[in-house]
């Protein structure tokens, strides 16, 4: 199927972050433009759900919260933001690392699909 109008890729990208630090990186996504729709009409655009995590930090770790040792469990927000175009994603990864408290981040990225 053909169309005239070519539609960019997609992405979901999806970060759980401690409730603290919810803001600075959601804020880091957006300022480079993770979370805009198509044609500019909505920006900042995401979906969260509150939940529990938890990790066990081993040795070698260098744990922003909790003790190498010891499980801990973390109050966090997951959040799922769009980004339109590939190298929306990628900076968005990018800036969602630097901004995020922990040594290893928890996210995911999906293409989405044009149906």
């Amino acid at each position: 199927m053909s169309t005239s109008t070519s539609i960019p890729d997609r992405y979901k990208l999806i970060f759980y972050v401690p409730l603290e630090h919810l803001e600075q990186c959601k804020e880091a996504v957006f300022a480079v433009g993770a979370g805009c729709f198509p044609g500019g009409k909505y920006s900042k655009c995401c979906f969260q759900t509150q939940g529990q995590g938890q990790f066990l930090p081993s040795d070698g770790a260098n744990p922003a919260i909790g003790a190498v040792g010891q499980l801990e469990q973390v109050e966090e927000m997951k959040v799922e933001v769009m980004c339109v175009g590939r190298s929306v994603m990628l900076d968005a990864v990018r800036e969602l690392i630097k901004a995020h408290p922990y040594e290893e981040v928890a996210y995911e990225v999906y293409r989405m699909e044009d149906v």
